[in-house]
């Protein structure tokens, strides 16, 4: 027999998947509903304006902490060279 579910459940658990990245296959274990439902319910709230908004959101955190991280990178690549540019020429080779 099929389990019936409504429209609050199916948009609660896709927004459980796309807002937290849970992922598909985890949320179907814990729920006990099938992966092949909970993707159909995935795919059809994933359009709605909120889940969008949310979705890019996030994305766009997560660019900006991997952009804080490359900065941070480079600064203490250029204070590396600055060093060694400053050593070379207090001590020349030749």
């Amino acid at each position: 027999m099929r389990r019936q579910y409504d429209e609050e459940c199916k948009r609660q658990t896709a927004r459980y998947i796309l807002e937290k990245g849970k992922s598909v296959t985890q949320t179907a274990r814990e729920l006990d509903i099938s992966k092949n439902t909970i993707n159909n319910w995935v795919k059809k709230y994933k359009q709605e304006p909120e889940i969008r908004n949310k979705q890019k959101f996030r994305n766009e955190n997560h660019q900006l902490s991997e952009f804080q991280k490359r900065i941070r990178y480079l600064e203490e690549e250029n204070a590396i060279l600055k060093k060694a540019m400053h050593i070379l020429i207090l001590f020349p080779c030749g």
